[in-house]
């Protein structure tokens, strides 16, 4: 397998947002990034496990986490593997359909299990107890991956 494409080194930087969008989907960038990075052996504190956040991406577009994997592996660019996406997706998804997806996550917030609520709790009361604007999961990644590279809260 050669090397990928665009190596991100997320030991010096955080993966896309997870609000950045290729061919309408949120999360495939990040995924991408993260995938890039394992790779390369540098990603971090990440983690590129597709649970989770991926877990989503994953069952919407029904591709197989290892196959995608391989295909990053490949030295593929973004728009590559887009195209790769797009014809290995099962079932096959209208724009409308990927855009009503990306907007439910954009929207989704913390999950309301009373666990997940009580750690998301507590990070803010660490990170920055006054801060009020950070209401969906995306919000919580992109305030932790800012906080995680120095960013003051």
């Amino acid at each position: 397998m050669s090397q990928p494409a665009f190596t991100t080194d997320l030991t010096r930087q955080p993966p896309r947002s997870p609000y950045v969008r290729l061919g309408g989907y949120v999360l495939l960038p990040r995924i991408i990034d993260k995938a890039r990075a394992a790779l390369a052996g540098k990603l971090g504190e990440y983690s590129d496990d597709p649970r989770g956040m991926n877990a989503h991406f994953f069952r919407f577009t029904g591709i197989d986490p290892q196959a995608f994997k391989q295909q990053v592996a490949t030295g593929a660019g973004d728009w590559d593997i887009l195209q790769w996406v797009q014809a290995h997706a099962n079932p096959s998804r209208d724009l409308w359909e990927i855009k009503a997806w990306s907007e439910y996550h954009m929207q989704r917030p913390v999950d309301s299990d009373a666990e997940t609520l009580l750690n998301f709790a507590e990070a803010m009361k660490r990170r920055h107890p006054e801060r009020e604007d950070i209401k969906t999961r995306f919000d919580w990644l992109d305030f932790d991956d800012y906080c995680t590279f120095g960013g003051k809260p």
